[in-house]
């Protein structure tokens, strides 16, 4: 079972949005696919109740978070979960979900404070041993980035050199904003525009099964 935590102690960062498509396209290729919503907000788990209806054959089981034992709720056969993380968690908040987790995704937002508040979220991962250990990959995530402007190319050059790897510069869209009101991700569709927002999925996809691969015995 592949475990992926979408964490952040920002809110508004997207992440969210990285959740609900990292789990559509699991379902939609093909695996059995569970979104843990741990945000109180439950946006999450609207989401996948949405998709139940709308798209049943790629649907995607969602498991309340913020109740006590959550993880007895995930059925034996499950083969990707993603954890839609709590808002404003740092490390030590997000200790239980680290301890299974194969992988750390990190959104972030291209504006000095959230790159302020990102350092002190991620100083507090560092603590965490699996992440100390280096057993337990953490990624970056530079969301809704306007690649033509100067601030976003800044915020791209710093966070290239930051220790946690970036992983995926995700354009701006209104897409994102309209397809999660249906239950939907950009995964859903292949038309020539959805497509190029696809491409910038890859790299943060290749990541995720290069960070998830078994080590060689």
């Amino acid at each position: 079972m592949l475990r992926i935590l979408v964490a952040s102690s920002k809110d508004g960062v997207g992440k969210t949005t990285v959740s609900t498509t990292l789990a559509g396209y699991s379902a939609i290729s093909g695996n059995r696919t569970v979104l843990v919503d741990a945000d109180p907000q439950g946006s999450s788990g609207i989401w996948c109740e949405k998709r139940a209806i709308a798209l049943p054959d790629s649907a995607v089981l969602p498991v309340d978070g913020t109740r006590k034992k959550w993880e007895k709720r995930i059925p034996e056969d499950t083969q990707v979960v993603v954890i839609d993380a709590p808002a404003g968690a740092m490390g030590h908040d997000l200790a239980p979900y680290l301890e299974s987790a194969d992988a750390v995704v990190v959104p972030v937002l291209p504006s000095v404070l959230d790159l302020e508040a990102t350092v002190r979220f991620l100083n507090s991962l560092a603590g965490q041993p699996r992440i100390a250990q280096g057993k337990l990959g953490v990624g970056l995530v530079a969301n809704r980035l306007k690649p033509r402007t100067q601030a976003s190319q800044q915020v791209v050059e710093q966070l290239s050199n930051w220790p946690c790897k970036l992983v995926a510069q995700l354009r701006d869209t209104q897409a994102y904003v309209l397809l999660a009101g249906l239950g939907k991700c950009l995964f859903d569709y292949q038309s020539e525009n959805v497509r190029q927002h696809q491409a910038d999925w890859e790299p943060l996809l290749a990541w995720l099964r290069r960070a998830t691969k078994p080590a060689k015995k």
